[in-house]
């Protein structure tokens, strides 16, 4: 994977958040609705000049996070998930706003947000450590002990524009749950939600020297990232991007979620409609801009042709549009440029002996759900993430193939199959090379609270609160030697 050459839309992921924005005035950056191109904010870039300053702000907000009881983390946590249950319409309406995505979409994400901070408060009262049975070990008779579970310090936590909200509190909560302060890096595309998730948690009794946000490019984030005050850097995005924080961190804790390409196997005795249809919103949510998103479906022979023609019907039913008009399926992509790469990489497909299905058309940032078969195994199509709303359909002559073909990528976050066997069900689990195996589900399910995160290249460390806090904090042992009884 290492020396793949991304294809144009993977690029586009990749460094999207660096190359298309305007700054306007002196130091400010446009925030724009990815659908019409109207403005809805600014956010102020953080001069290089400026990073001394930050790290001493964040050296404050790390004492300051230290000194915060359990009781006192969740509270905040709690507090602030309560603030945004409250106001849950107008935080799914900026989400809308400035991601493109649809109504019913952000308020799912905006619900998850509230069920994130929820856990993870739940985290910082329940998981302070454990006791150590000294006494087990012969010659230890006389000892007992416990670890418990202390702060990294200073966590920086990049973050994506595909879910501007949630995955931000998937940062932020589980580092505050374990009395970390972060410097946080939003996307610059979708800043606003993270900003106004840090407001909440201030509101809600933060002190805001704990959460500081920095914004600004790849010299900024290199320049955070490789500070030695920083002892985690927790990133989701593009593989470049995150092969970059590799050498710019130095010897601290990385986690990286860096996408996916999910494969979901649908074997000749599932429940085709079931499948079709869970398969149509794996692949197709968020207009595709999903690291976990159903990108390649194999489907056994014997019913290929009921599931190909079931699949392509369904997916012509859905409406692409303004992601703020309640009737809409599909949202915009990120932006133009993205909407463009994603265009050319199934133009390539195609010309490489690709077949098309339904869709393939682009007006502005809109890129209809768009369906094809037959993709050569050597496209960029089939090997890398298109992280656009995109899918590969493909038969397969038998389960052991479709299980060949789901792990001939180099990378994989989750996989999918369908199918009435428990037997076969169960294969799957354990022959399939990805970090979660959804059974009668596509790819394309979360849970919060769950363990989240890759398998094989660029994969390390995991998401899902508990996981999280987990990564962010560190065992420290304490051991009474006293006279045996």
């Amino acid at each position: 994977m290492a020396d793949t050459v991304l294809s144009a839309a993977a690029t586009a992921a990749a460094s999207t958040d660096l190359t298309t924005h305007e700054q306007v005035g002196d130091g400010m950056a446009v925030v724009r609705n990815p659908f019409d191109g109207e403005t809805i904010g600014s956010v102020c870039l953080t001069p290089l000049t400026a990073v001394d300053d930050v790290l001493r702000r964040a050296r404050e907000g790390r004492e300051k996070a230290r000194g915060l009881s359990r009781a006192a983390r969740a509270a905040v946590l709690d507090g602030a998930a309560a603030l945004i249950e409250e106001r849950a319409e107008s935080f799914a309406r900026l989400i809308v706003a400035e991601a493109g995505k649809t109504l019913a979409q952000a308020r799912k994400e905006t619900a998850r947000a509230v069920n994130t901070l929820r856990l993870s408060a739940a985290e910082a009262r329940r998981n302070a450590g454990e006791v150590v049975p000294f006494d087990a070990y012969a010659g230890s008779e006389g000892r007992l002990g416990w670890f418990t579970r202390e702060p990294l310090g200073l966590i920086a936590a990049v973050t994506p524009y595909n879910d501007p909200l949630n995955l931000v509190a998937h940062k932020l909560g589980p580092a505050i749950a374990g009395g970390n302060a972060v410097l946080l890096k939003p996307s610059l595309l979708t800043p606003l939600s993270a900003l106004r998730l840090v407001d909440t948690l201030v509101e809600a009794g933060l002190p805001e020297e704990v959460v500081t946000v920095v914004n600004g490019g790849a010299e900024l984030g290199a320049a955070v990232v490789a500070a030695p005050e920083v002892r985690m850097v927790s990133f989701t995005g593009g593989f470049r991007t995150g092969e970059a924080i590799a050498r710019s961190a130095g010897l601290k804790k990385l986690a990286m979620d860096l996408g996916g390409n999910a494969p979901v196997i649908v074997l000749a005795d599932a429940d085709l409609d079931a499948a079709v249809e869970a398969c149509v919103s794996g692949a197709f949510w968020a207009a595709g801009q999903n690291c976990i998103g159903t990108q390649r479906i194999l489907v056994e022979r014997a019913v290929y042709t009921a599931f190909r023609d079931a699949f392509v019907e369904r997916t012509r039913l859905l409406r692409a549009g303004d992601p703020a008009d309640g009737r809409t399926d599909v949202g915009p992509m990120i932006s133009e440029r993205a909407a463009v790469a994603a265009e050319a990489t199934v133009d390539a497909a195609l010309a490489e002996g690709a077949r098309l299905l339904c869709g393939h058309e682009r007006h502005g940032s809109l890129y209809t759900p768009t369906v094809l078969e037959d993709v050569p195994g050597g496209s960029a199509l089939w090997r890398e993430e298109a992280f656009a709303p995109v899918v590969v359909l493909q038969a397969v002559d038998s389960f052991e193939e479709a299980v060949e073909r789901a792990n001939e990528i180099d990378f994989s976050l989750h996989a999918g199959v369908f199918t009435g066997s428990l037997d076969r069900a169960m294969a799957a689990a354990r022959l399939l090379e990805a970090g979660g195996v959804m059974i009668n589900d596509s790819s394309d399910y979360r849970f919060d609270a769950m363990p989240f995160g890759g398998f094989k290249y660029g994969s390390m460390g995991r998401e899902g609160v508990r996981f999280a806090y987990e990564e962010m904090t560190q065992p420290k042992v304490v051991c009474l030697n006293r006279e045996p009884v």
